[in-house]
């Protein structure tokens, strides 16, 4: 029996997304994969009042089981209610691969889902897309296509190579499939390690500094579907704080740069109204972790060191919503 996202207490993306272009801000996409994830996300979006997208990757659903994510999502609407303020919640699938997977989604109490179809020729995008848009449409639940291949590693998404968006597809593609948000492709990517030192150049203070987003590709987008709500994602900062503080107490991790924070902010105020960030997450609780194992060896409840890691990764949200997104006290 099919459960509706509205049962849960979960909206759609439509009137967010309208009231994110209008305003130039994005709404923040932050994955989640267990409770702890779920409080920080919660916390920091009811203590900047900023609107959510809860997003489910087909590796999540894997790993803490779809049954148990539902209910999260119900939970989370009833937290929100006692942490003070009713933000609304979108609970969407990241990168679904098939009509299958869209399908269980839907009828499984998610309010949006993505069809990513990017890795299939043109013809077979513009088919597949259109078909998760007819069945999603029925439920009122909106759909994010995908033109363009963004490279890098993210739970079941893998690409070696990118491909930026044509943006003289753009009109025909989202004409012909119905969607109501298209993720798009100028330099983003995937994970942690985003580009290689050999890409990026020093400034003045020896940072790395990747390659420029192509903006000019998201503005003729723009020019071609004004108003139309585009998304980035791979859009993590790879905050070097806390790669060095994983590295500082037993870490390995090399190259990770990630896309910086004021190009990012530039992108919300044009009609990218959706951006994605996963691993600024992940790499903010291992860093915690990390620390509070390696200065309490003793140490084994979980509480002890997941507690700990909730908290940055809150602080982490607060501060994107505020500086980089700016979707705080849109909600």
């Amino acid at each position: 029996m099919a459960i509706s996202y509205k049962e849960l207490g979960l909206v759609n993306s439509k009137e967010l997304f309208r009231k994110a272009v209008a305003g130039g801000y994005a709404i923040p996409a932050y994955n989640f994969n267990n409770l702890e994830q779920l409080q920080a996300i919660l916390q920091a979006c009811v203590e900047t009042k900023s609107p959510v997208i809860l997003q489910v990757s087909s590796g999540a659903r894997k790993y803490a089981n779809a049954t148990l994510l539902r209910n999260m999502a119900r939970g989370a609407t009833e937290y929100v209610k006692e942490l003070g303020y009713d933000v609304p919640i979108v609970l969407h699938l990241d990168h679904g691969d098939t009509f299958e997977l869209c399908k269980d989604c839907i009828e499984n109490g998610f309010s949006s889902v993505m069809i990513d179809g990017s890795h299939h020729p043109y013809e077979e995008n513009i088919a597949l897309t259109r078909k998760v848009v007819e069945y999603a449409h029925k439920y009122d639940v909106t759909v994010e296509g995908e033109l363009g291949v963004l490279a890098g590693v993210e739970d079941d998404v893998v690409a070696e190579h990118s491909s930026y968006t044509k943006p003289s597809e753009v009109e025909d593609f989202v004409s012909r499939t119905g969607v109501d948000s298209l993720a798009i492709s100028i330099g983003t990517s995937h994970g942690a390690n985003k580009f290689t030192p050999q890409q990026c150049t020093r400034n003045e203070k020896g940072v790395l500094i990747p390659p420029m987003l192509r903006f000019d590709i998201l503005e003729e987008v723009e020019k071609r579907i004004p108003g139309f709500p585009i998304v980035l994602h791979g859009s993590s900062s790879v905050p070097p704080e806390h790669v060095d503080m994983i590295n500082k107490y037993g870490g390995a991790l090399k190259d990770t740069i990630g896309i910086p924070e004021e190009w990012l902010r530039k992108a919300a105020k044009s009609a990218v109204c959706k951006i994605n960030i996963d691993s600024d997450g992940r790499l903010a609780m291992t860093a915690m972790i990390r620390k509070v194992l390696a200065e309490k060896p003793g140490e084994f409840d979980p509480r002890k060191y997941l507690g700990p890691a909730r908290d940055v990764l809150k602080e982490l949200y607060k501060h994107k919503n505020i500086h980089v997104l700016g979707s705080a006290g849109q909600a």
